[in-house]
């Protein structure tokens, strides 16, 4: 079955970095592109990035672009979100999201909180 298992989150200052990761397992991993998402306490999940399943293709929401970078190791079955210059706003639970024949898988999420 898929799973998908987020690390790396936790309590960075304002100003700081932070990289996240999600191991991925019961699916071709390569075969599919893979995406980050985040909820913040009272507010919906939104969009943060997107990888093509070869990583050659990208995409950014306006509020992380310039700031945040995905990746994957397709050899690792494993996608990456590099945060930098992070911000108060950018506190949220992380989710790595793959979607296959229309069903959204998700992980259980890594919090990140951006506080001095």
């Amino acid at each position: 079955q898929v799973q998908l298992v987020e690390s790396g989150g936790g309590l960075v200052q304002p100003g700081g970095s932070l990289r996240v990761s999600c191991a991925a397992s019961g699916f071709t991993f390569s075969s599919y592109a893979m995406r980050w998402y985040r909820q913040a306490p009272r507010k919906e999940r939104e969009f943060v990035a997107l990888i093509s399943s070869t990583g050659v293709s990208t995409n950014y929401a306006d509020s992380v672009n310039g700031r945040f970078t995905i990746s994957r190791d397709n050899a690792k079955n494993t996608v990456y979100l590099q945060m930098n210059s992070l911000k108060p706003e950018d506190t949220a639970a992380y989710y790595c999201n793959m979607l296959r024949g229309g069903v959204n898988y998700w992980g259980q999420g890594t919090q990140v909180t951006v506080s001095s």
